[in-house]
């Protein structure tokens, strides 16, 4: 799994009654984009996370125009 600062993690919920949440990347402390990641949740809680195989990234969309030559 490899991210960016400013990615997000959709980590989908294990048990019934616990749904999906949104958490973002806000530091990669592994090495090339790997974890561990700092993340942040919209609380605004921060913790350290290694995600598994029921988080998938999401990559903000780029807000720069492509230039066409």
């Amino acid at each position: 799994m490899h991210a960016s600062k400013g990615d997000r993690l959709l980590v989908h919920g294990r048990t019934v009654g616990h749904g999906d949440h949104m958490v973002e990347i806000v530091e990669v402390l592994g090495t090339n984009g790997e974890p561990p990641f700092r993340v942040r949740a919209e609380d605004g809680h921060e913790t350290i996370m290694w995600p598994g195989p029921d988080c998938v990234v999401q990559h903000p969309k780029s807000t720069e125009p492509h230039t066409i030559r």
